[in-house]
């Protein structure tokens, strides 16, 4: 899939390979210690993401963004919980280089990776956001996302207690029995 970023840069979202690494890892690390996106409190080392990147796993996406030859982004699909019956559920997660955000990237990539989740079979997405983050609870909301909860409290970064609201996603043939080829409770390992 391809984009513009500010029409001067396409912007190619496609499925992360291990040459990504380092790029995954510097995003990542600066949400780490710069924004409550996360709530790690150290940053991984490359050799996380390449372990994630070395196994893909189409039920799992890693969806990258680039602008040229630089990643500029990438989201991703984990599994929610490891029991059987949520075996169809994926919570979703996006990071972008700061120096990219705004420019319709996010939207793009995320957009993309859901589409990749309808084609698998996923039958609901989560999303956790960190509060407060307008721009997120936007995005996710522009791309059908519905507010369904908010959690007081749950994470302490930065000397201090973050709450997290709880957004859901349907697919968008959701009702009936599972599609064939949908994930199953033997698609466990995560980004």
């Amino acid at each position: 899939m391809t984009g513009t970023a500010d029409g001067a840069h396409p912007v190619t979202v496609r499925a992360g390979r291990p040459e990504d690494a380092s790029a995954l890892r510097a995003i990542y690390a600066h949400a780490v210690r710069a924004s409550i996106a996360t709530f790690d409190l150290e940053e991984p080392g490359e050799a996380h993401f390449a372990q994630v990147l070395a196994h893909p796993n189409p039920t799992l996406p890693l969806l990258v963004a680039s602008a040229g030859d630089r990643v500029v982004g990438y989201a991703y699909a984990s599994v929610y919980r490891v029991r059987p019956a949520y075996a169809a559920t994926r919570e979703t997660s996006i990071y972008l280089d700061p120096a990219w955000i705004g420019r319709g990237i996010g939207r793009t990539t995320y957009a993309a990776l859901l589409r990749h989740l309808d084609d698998v079979g996923c039958h609901t997405e989560l999303a956790v956001i960190a509060l407060p983050n307008p721009a997120s609870i936007a995005l996710h909301t522009s791309l059908g996302f519905t507010h369904v909860g908010t959690m007081r409290e749950v994470g302490r970064k930065f000397d201090r207690w973050v709450d997290t609201a709880w957004y859901q996603r349907r697919a968008p043939l959701a009702d009936g029995p599972a599609r064939p080829g949908a994930p199953t409770s033997r698609d466990t390992a995560s980004p």
